[in-house]
């Protein structure tokens, strides 16, 4: 049975639960609310939210609630301050205040090319075979001369740019 009709027979028997529709007037899953402070998401670019910040209100936040319907001018700074984040969590200076979660990014980067850097050296030192013989200057030289004295490739290679009466490279 393929995914798809696996995952269309679970919907029809559990329901559409979380990736259920909703219209801008009414809030998906509203009969079964999470607690307070745990639904509410604040986003700058749709800063009307469909719920308040806070749902469930004490004793005084109720009071303050039907003081805020009566006149505004009645009504001190501080408790339209507290009107205010009854009905949304931060204000847009707070939610665009910038975070410190680049530096978490950049240490967490920084301590992988380290580790990384360890694991390469302990490769070269313990792991990888030391270098052949065939990759040591001394040789190098050896195999240059040899090809030198059998004068290979004469035309165009090593040997036409070897003068064999100097014994040295012609300028």
């Amino acid at each position: 049975m393929s995914f798809r009709a696996t995952w269309s027979l679970v919907l029809k028997k559990v329901g559409p639960g979380m990736r259920g529709m909703h219209s801008p007037g009414s809030a998906a899953n509203s009969e079964g609310k999470m607690p307070p402070y745990t639904n509410y998401h604040a986003q700058r670019s749709y800063p009307m939210p469909d719920e308040p910040f806070c749902t469930e209100l004490n004793a005084e936040q109720r009071a303050l609630k039907e003081k805020e319907k009566g006149s505004w001018t009645q009504l001190s700074h501080a408790e339209k301050v507290a009107l205010y984040r009854l009905q949304f969590h931060e204000t847009f200076a707070e939610m665009n205040r910038r975070s410190n979660e680049w530096k978490t990014v950049m240490g967490c980067v920084f301590f992988f090319f380290g580790f990384t850097a360890l694991l390469i050296w302990w490769q070269r030192v313990y792991v990888f075979p030391k270098k052949p013989i065939t990759l040591t200057d001394e040789w190098k030289a050896q195999q240059l001369q040899r090809i030198l004295d059998m004068k290979g490739n004469p035309v165009q290679g090593l040997a036409s740019r070897w003068d064999y009466e100097k014994k040295e490279w012609k300028k």
